[in-house]
């Protein structure tokens, strides 16, 4: 009796795709089954060895037109199989209709949701002037740096002429939908610092740890002035502000050795209010201030900062908030804190909103238990739809002649 859409997603989640050795190919083959079933054109491209982006196209009745563009990736991080309740790949459903798996929030389920979409359209006898592209892509979880990353530089990415793009979003608790415009730029920095070495029994001068010291106490104090900033202000949300955590602490052979040399790494999350060449000044400055022998390296320095626009004189987001309103959907707008696709996305010049249509339900992406309720997930099919009809339907815009 379950619906068939459920058990195609059970089905899915039930594909191992974790990292370090996700199974691509199998992800990739059952999509491509989906995808020719609803009678979608598939082509794979592989933008590096054993890295494959699946495209299924839905061919609009004006080709001239920008596409719609629905992006996934496939991939999912790791788990603690102690700490789950069940088995994280078996995609066992509970009595309440609770699905649980790696992968039911972040993000299989809106794959699915996209593709059944379709079918509920089709089977309806709906076409519409602009195509409609899906993309399923490897590696998002860790970086996407052999993925979308290198995928929108690619001659196939340019041919499907994207107009507007859809890609994740986040859970919601409440009874609202969050939907991001935008995110914030990750940065990876290395601090090293050099010193005087020596026996541990001596007061040495000029140690490594007295100036990494120095620099672990002007990025903390960064810190606790942006932890601050959130919490004093209501109207902030944590990608409307700066994150900054030391993640790695590096240094030292002996109890009895004072180190010559210690590093430090710090993930670091800018939102696009943030003037990043300013931000970048101040890093070197507390490294300058901590004395001589401290140099930062970038091991991630993501540089673009733009978003997508939502003021209701734009056609995409006057389509997709229309929907919003006529479901009566309450949306809040926001700055995803974390890093999406979206920002490849974004980065050669395309419109990006980043949307699960997940509310009433907690935010489990990457951790224990992670699970979405069947309803929540067949009433994300229904907005789908009515999302894609809008879209992709929106009347030829002035660049388009």
């Amino acid at each position: 009796s379950e619906n068939p859409s459920v058990t195609l997603f059970r089905e899915y989640l039930r594909i191992d795709t974790v990292h370090p050795k996700p199974d691509y190919d199998a992800a990739v083959q059952f999509l491509e089954r989906v995808g020719t079933d609803l009678g979608l054109a598939c082509q794979k491209v592989e933008v590096c060895q054993g890295r494959v982006v699946l495209i299924l196209t839905w061919q609009g009745t004006n080709p001239r037109l920008r596409s719609i563009l629905l992006n996934s990736h496939t991939d999912v991080v790791p788990v603690f199989e102690e700490h789950w309740t069940y088995p994280p790949f078996e995609a066992v459903k509970d009595s309440q209709g609770n699905i649980y798996a790696r992968g039911a929030q972040d993000m299989k389920c809106v794959s699915i949701q996209y593709l059944e979409a379709i079918r509920r359209l089709k089977t309806e006898g709906k076409s519409f002037a602009r195509t409609i592209h899906l993309t399923f892509v490897p590696d998002e979880e860790v970086g996407g740096h052999k993925g979308m990353e290198m995928f929108v530089q690619r001659p196939e990415f340019k041919a499907l002429n994207v107009g507007f793009a859809m890609d994740e979003g986040l859970a919601s608790p409440s009874d609202t939908f969050s939907v991001f415009y935008g995110e914030r730029s990750p940065w990876w920095i290395k601090v090293k610092c050099v010193g005087s070495p020596g026996h541990g029994s001596r007061f040495i001068s000029n140690t490594a740890a007295e100036k990494m010291h120095k620099v672990i106490n002007s990025f903390l104090a960064f810190r606790e002035s942006e932890k601050q900033r959130l919490k004093s202000d209501s109207s902030l949300t944590l990608g409307d502000v700066t994150s900054l955590n030391m993640t790695m602490l590096e240094g030292g052979v002996s109890f009895n050795v004072v180190p010559s040399e210690m590093a430090a790494s710090f993930d670091i999350r800018i939102p696009p209010t943030m003037d990043l060449k300013a931000f970048e000044k101040q890093v070197a400055t507390w490294c300058r201030d901590a004395g001589e022998g401290v140099t930062c390296e970038f091991h991630q320095k993501c540089m673009d900062q733009h978003i997508t626009s939502t003021e209701e004189s734009d056609p995409w987001w006057k389509a997709f908030s229309g929907v919003c309103k006529d479901m009566k959907l309450q949306l809040k707008l926001e700055i995803f804190p974390a890093a999406t696709d979206s920002r490849y996305i974004r980065a050669v010049r395309h419109p990006a909103i980043g949307f699960s249509p997940m509310n009433r339900t907690p935010v489990l992406l990457h951790d224990h238990n992670e699970f979405l309720n069947e309803q929540v997930f067949l009433r994300g099919i229904e907005i789908y739809a009515r999302l894609l009809t809008a879209l992709a339907s929106v009347p030829p815009l002035p660049a388009e002649g």
